[in-house]
């Protein structure tokens, strides 16, 4: 679910963003507040991943994020981690 914004007059209200998320290991699917969700960003495509733990089996789930996965966590105020090499 997007956020979303009502406005009435000058007023405008938010709705909170809400992310579909589904854990490899219970099956379950769910709706994950911005806030359960964590984002790191790193060098390369295989450093770049988003996490959470799963609200049915308490297992940590690690799943790649793309460019648009990237964008949509961003956007919807996910809390970033940004991961960096040293030379």
């Amino acid at each position: 679910m997007r956020e979303m914004s009502v406005t009435h007059g000058l007023t405008a209200t938010m709705a909170p963003v809400l992310f579909k998320a589904a854990c490899p290991d219970c099956r379950s699917r769910f709706e994950l507040s911005a806030g359960a969700l964590r984002l790191a960003i790193g060098a390369s495509r295989r450093t770049t991943f988003y996490s959470f733990t799963c609200p049915e089996c308490g297992s940590s789930v690690r799943k790649p994020a793309g460019e648009r996965i990237v964008e949509l966590l961003t956007g919807g105020g996910v809390r970033t981690l940004r991961l960096h090499t040293t030379v």
